[in-house]
């Protein structure tokens, strides 16, 4: 090596006009010496940053924790190093972060945590203090009031950000926030209300927890919104089975629809709603169901009463009627919808048997065992007053007029 620089200086000395022994003697400087005392070639400068302090040191150790040791750098098991300690030196030039761990407290509502700990950010110091913080939740450093008690001069203060749910054009979104009033949110989200928009709240309204803001256009409106798409229901007889079995083979799955709403507005009123567009997105899948319809146990037109026994062991006395259902279809989230069944039986969207029983036995749209299949309670009638199990059962089986 000495000898490279020997002829370098020659040819550097002969072209400048310097001495080659200042040259020589500078490439001496590059001799790092280790700080456990060995001139090993691999030695390298290490920066360590500590409270503040930066301190440079030269190790030939392979690893963060051996330099701080041969530093005499201690370093508790709750501080924090980064690189870690186990981490290999490989850079010429290599830092040491070092974050000592106090205590500090961690406010959140009545709850008052006290932790040790290296952590340095609020969000991270609330972290460690085991909080979950969600979307626009802060955490602020504040004095402490009783520092002389604790030995802790400020504290960290969980607020916890307000729900607000705004309908923006109808469609309804929430909203977390730290806003302090309704004008504040908007602007904090964007939104620019005309002079043609419909604020139902003043832009000063104080935001509380649970507010509800709506912002219409007077005029039309377009909204679109995803809605589900009921399966069908395909009901297979087993006539080995007992009336009154059943089970599920194939689940159903319901599909999904992008509609389209034109809703005129007037000061914040809908005056019309018309559907525009309503577009598929995912088929449903069909359910199929196994009943049983093993002959002579089941109601049936000439046999106009049953004695039907359910898993239960209860025997029902089942009859039969054939009514306009379109009113009590409007409980249980039916809106007045039905269908007759191939062999006469009156059923929901869902595929349940419409059945009147004892609402104080069975309340309304309870499901329960017929022997024509599962049923669902939509109406009740004057036959509980004697019998309190029994079923009465929607059928057009004698009008035939398919309603």
């Amino acid at each position: 090596m000495r000898e490279l620089l020997r002829s370098r200086c020659l040819i550097v000395a002969g072209l400048f006009g310097v001495a080659c022994v200042a040259l020589l003697s500078a490439s001496v400087g590059f001799v790092v010496r280790a700080s456990d005392g060995s001139t090993d070639g691999a030695a390298r400068l290490v920066t360590v940053y500590d409270r503040g302090n930066r301190q440079v040191i030269r190790t030939s150790a392979t690893t963060v924790g051996d330099a701080l040791e041969q530093a005499s750098i201690e370093v508790d098991d709750t501080d924090k190093v980064e690189p870690a300690r186990g981490e290999p030196i490989l850079a010429g030039d290599f830092n040491i972060n070092i974050y000592r761990a106090r205590p500090v407290v961690v406010v959140n509502g009545a709850e008052r945590i006290r932790i040790i700990t290296p952590a340095r950010t609020p969000s991270e110091i609330a972290t460690e203090a085991g909080i979950e913080l969600k979307d626009k939740d802060s955490v602020d450093f504040e004095i402490s009031s009783d520092h002389v008690a604790t030995g802790i001069n400020g504290q960290y203060v969980v607020h916890r950000a307000k729900t607000v749910q705004l309908s923006f054009y109808g469609k309804p979104t929430n909203l977390r926030t730290q806003a302090a009033t309704v004008g504040e949110l908007l602007a904090e989200n964007g939104i620019k209300v005309s002079s043609s928009d419909y604020l139902s709240v003043p832009k000063n309204t104080k935001i509380i927890d649970g507010l509800q803001i709506e912002l219409w256009r007077n005029g039309s409106n377009m909204i679109t919104q995803d809605e589900p798409l009921a399966f069908n229901v395909r009901q297979v007889k087993d006539y080995d089975r007992p009336a009154g079995f059943h089970a599920v083979q194939t689940p159903g799955v319901d599909g999904l629809q992008v509609v389209t709403y034109e809703l005129i507005m007037q000061d914040g009123k809908l005056i019309e709603q018309r559907e525009v567009s309503r577009i598929v997105t995912k088929q449903p899948v069909e359910q199929v169901e196994i009943v049983g319809a093993k002959p002579g146990s089941s109601l049936t037109m000439g046999k106009g009463v049953n004695f039907f026994i359910d898993s239960n062991g209860v025997t029902h006395r089942e009859t039969y009627y054939d009514l306009n259902m379109s009113v009590v279809m409007r409980n249980c989230g039916q809106g007045g919808y039905y269908t007759v069944r191939e062999d006469g039986v009156k059923i929901d969207r869902d595929g349940y048997v419409i059945i009147a029983a004892h609402l104080g036995r069975y309340p309304r749209c309870s499901v329960v065992e017929t022997s024509l299949g599962r049923g669902k309670v939509y109406d009740t009638g004057g036959f509980v007053s004697k019998h309190p199990d029994g079923w009465d059962i929607a059928t057009d089986w004698s009008n035939r007029d398919g309603i």
